[in-house]
Formats: structure tokens, C-alpha cells, sequence
């Protein structure tokens, strides 16, 4: 095995990304699986000569933080994964962290990007979802996997190609656990995907590969997983191909039900949708008759609330880029005459209709909304824009091209929606100044 250089660091402040900075001879080193304050040996894995920074995996704690606690997955634990000789795979980089600490770090990273993207200095709390386990696990209702060379579930090792197999996911809804899809050799395909949907209903396991099905070997793949429904998904051409049951799940949130096909997005933890939707009608403050627009809109879990506010004299706009998600929300949403839902990239939507409007809501990817959609949404008359948003860089960044327009953002919360990792979920209203 190749010697990778290894340094003893004293670790500073947490940084966007799940890391956290220390120095070395005046270098920046984003080193993750380490806590503010600690002191470690760090096992450099990006370390370039002409780099502006380095990146490195704590491996060894020599002065541990009082925040620190045992992680609940092996495979995703620095130290752990260093002694095999591995580095962790990736999707629980703060489970070295005690809870309320690991939602302390995140605020204190939301507002630093806030004030250093967005000019806005607001401290924020990250709140617990209400429901959530005491130990944050088991959660996660949406998971991927890769597979390896001969055939087994397998994760990557953080920002590499390697895969390393995996036995369980601490993070998934127990029903994910307990189909032990990693005692099965899923030969021929490229990836798994599960997701779990409200209730009883069965899980969609989604066979990700590029042969046409119905082929043999995928079929056969198929029968020999118990008790679910299996599609395969070919990304090339977009096909989702049903092999047993349905090709989708549904999902209850406040008396609506939503089909959700294939690959479609929703939000992975289970108590998600209907605490965002709480959010953002508090946010919102809509009422009868309102006109309003749901960007973003993926299968209408916004729409269907704002529909039941504005009632039959109002109106909802619902713009989403992904046909397929927007053939799920008109299958959701059918029958709404309130509900008009357009199918295209949201920027142009808005630029070619030129709605008038009194509040907008937007979910976008992780990326942003980004300038033109800003403009246009500040085009449209509406009173606020409620912004929910996966990523407080991109949201602090599109917070600033709002003041450019003379808007200034309200009212703020953030939710630990995704315990043992650096991410977290934001509401935001923003408003005309």
C-alpha cells in the first residue's frame, strides 16, 4: 500500500462541507472526522504542491473534543476505517459528533455563509424535527447504493472511485434495513436504489443499468428479492421498466396522497414533508383567493397544501423541470382546477408567462435558483417569496441577488433533517423592503 503522508494538526472552526480548518505552515487543510479544538493525526488525501488547500481525514485523536462520542457506523468512522487500512465511506461524516453539538456546528456554519454570500448577520438555531429518534438513526427513507465487481451493495469511499461493501445503513427507515438486500449479488447492474414510502406499503427497489430489460438476468434479479416492487431504471435513456408490482411509492403528508415514480424527488427523511409544509405555510400566510406560485414543484407537495389554502378562487402555479415528476404531480393534483402545472425549466416558465402574483414558493436543487430566477420572481409582484432550500451556501448567495433587487429576508428556520451529516434544511421568508 502506498505510504499517504499523515500530520499532527490542531483543528479550528468548521467550514461548509463537513469538515472542519486547520493549518499547517501557513497551508489550509479541510480536514474531516474532527471536531473544533481537538488535536489529530490526519491522513492527507488531497496534497498537491500547487494546491491552495489540502484535504485530510482525522484518523488518530490525540486530544478529543468533550463532544465527541463513539460513531454508530463502522464503515463511515475515520478511525475505524483507518486501522482497516480504508478511508470512510461516505453519508455519516458527523457521527463522531453528540447530537445537539453536531446542530451547533451547523449553525454556526448557516451563519457564516449567511453573513460572508449573503451581507446578513443572523445568528440561527438548528432545530431538532420533532419527532426524531434519540440517537438520530433511522431516518432516511430514500438510499443508493453502487455495486461492486462481484455484484455486492457497496458505498464509495469519500471523494474516490474505491467501493467498499456495506452489511447495513444505520441512517435507512428500519423496513430498508430488513430487506438485507446486501445478502444478495446483484450482477449486471450499476447501482440499487430503495425507497420507502409513508405506511405500509412496500418499498420500490430500483435496479439502475443500462441493458434493455426484460432481460433474463435482470429479471432473474428481480424474482430473487422478496416481497417488494422492482423496476429497473436505464439513466441513459430515462426508461423505468416495471419488473414486479408498482414502479412507484406513495406517500401521505396532512390528508394528501402522492405518487411518486421511480426516481422522482422527495424528501428523504420520513417526518420531511410534513414539517417543511408546516414551514411553509406558516411562512406564507396565504389565504383564499390568493394567487401564488410552487417552483420546484416535483410531485405537488407544496402545490396540494397551497391549493387547499387558496381554495377555489385562488390559484397555484406549478413549475417543475422534470417530466416525469410532473407527470407525477398532475396524477396527484388531478381534478384541481385551481392547479395549472407547467413542465419546463422554471426561468423560462416565468420569463414567457409573466405571472402576476402575491407569494411564491421555491424548493430548487442544491445548486440554487441562481440570478434570472431571482429577477423574475421579483418581477412578479408578489408580497414574499418563501425559499426552501437544502444548502446555506446557495441559499446565502440567492439571499444577496434578492437585496440587489430591494428585497431583505424575514423571518428564518433551519431544521436538522439530516442527523449525523453536515446537511441541513432551511425556511426563509423573504420579503419586499
Amino acid at each position: 500500500m502506498t505510504h499517504t503522508p499523515e500530520l499532527e494538526l490542531t483543528i479550528g472552526p468548521p467550514a461548509h462541507g463537513g469538515h472542519c480548518v486547520a493549518r499547517h505552515q501557513g497551508r489550509v487543510i479541510f480536514v474531516r472526522h474532527a471536531l473544533p479544538g481537538e488535536v489529530v493525526r490526519a491522513r492527507l488525501t488531497e496534497h498537491d504542491d500547487d494546491a491552495r488547500f489540502w484535504r485530510a481525514d482525522a484518523t488518530d485523536i490525540v486530544q478529543p473534543s468533550p463532544d465527541r462520542v463513539n460513531h454508530p457506523w463502522p464503515l463511515a468512522d475515520a478511525v475505524l476505517a483507518g486501522m482497516r487500512g480504508i478511508r470512510p465511506v461516505g453519508g455519516a461524516e458527523f457521527g463522531h459528533i453528540e447530537l445537539s453539538a453536531q446542530r451547533r456546528l451547523k449553525a454556526d456554519i448557516f451563519s457564516e455563509q449567511l453573513a460572508r454570500l449573503g451581507k446578513v448577520d443572523r445568528a440561527v438555531t438548528v432545530e431538532p424535527v420533532p419527532d426524531e429518534s434519540s440517537d438520530g438513526l433511522g431516518w432516511r427513507t430514500r438510499v443508493g447504493f453502487a455495486v461492486d465487481a462481484d455484484g455486492h451493495l457497496s458505498m464509495h469511499e469519500h471523494r474516490s472511485a474505491t467501493l467498499i461493501p456495506v452489511a447495513d445503513m444505520p441512517l435507512a427507515v428500519p423496513v430498508i434495513n430488513r430487506l438485507a438486500l446486501w445478502k444478495l449479488k446483484f450482477e449486471g447492474v450499476e447501482g440499487v436504489e430503495v425507497a420507502a414510502g409513508s405506511g405500509d406499503d412496500e418499498p420500490l427497489v430500483l435496479l439502475r443499468t443500462q441493458q434493455d430489460p426484460p432481460g433474463g438476468l435482470i429479471r432473474a434479479l428481480a424474482d430473487g428479492i422478496p416481497g417488494v416492487s422492482v423496476a429497473a431504471w436505464n439513466p441513459e435513456t430515462g426508461s423505468l421498466t416495471q419488473l414486479r408490482g408498482r414502479t412507484w411509492v406513495r406517500e401521505v403528508v396532512g390528508g394528501h396522497s402522492f405518487r411518486v415514480t421511480g426516481e422522482g424527488f422527495w424528501q428523504i427523511h420520513r417526518s420531511a414533508p410534513q414539517v417543511l409544509t408546516d414551514a411553509v405555510l406558516e411562512g406564507l400566510d396565504t389565504r383564499p383567493g390568493q394567487r401564488v406560485a410552487d417552483l420546484y414543484a416535483g410531485a405537488g407537495l407544496f402545490t396540494a397544501a397551497l391549493a387547499e389554502r387558496g381554495g377555489e378562487t385562488g390559484s397555484v402555479l406549478s413549475v417543475e423541470g422534470s417530466p416525469a415528476a410532473s407527470r407525477d404531480a398532475r396524477r396527484n393534483l388531478h381534478g384541481q382546477s385551481q392547479v395549472d402545472i407547467v413542465q419546463g425549466r422554471v426561468e423560462k416558465v416565468l420569463r414567457e408567462r409573466r405571472p402576476h402574483l402575491d407569494a411564491v414558493v421555491l424548493d430548487p436543487p442544491r445548486a440554487g435558483a441562481g440570478k434570472d430566477v431571482v429577477r423574475a420572481i421579483t418581477g412578479t409582484g408578489a408580497k414574499a417569496a418563501v425559499y426552501v432550500s437544502c444548502d446555506p451556501a446557495s441559499f446565502a448567495r440567492d439571499v444577496a441577488y434578492f437585496a440587489a433587487a430591494g428585497w431583505r429576508l424575514g423571518s428564518l428556520r433551519v431544521f436538522d433533517l439530516y442527523p449525523h451529516t453536515h446537511h441541513m434544511e432551511s425556511v426563509a421568508v423573504l420579503q419586499p423592503a
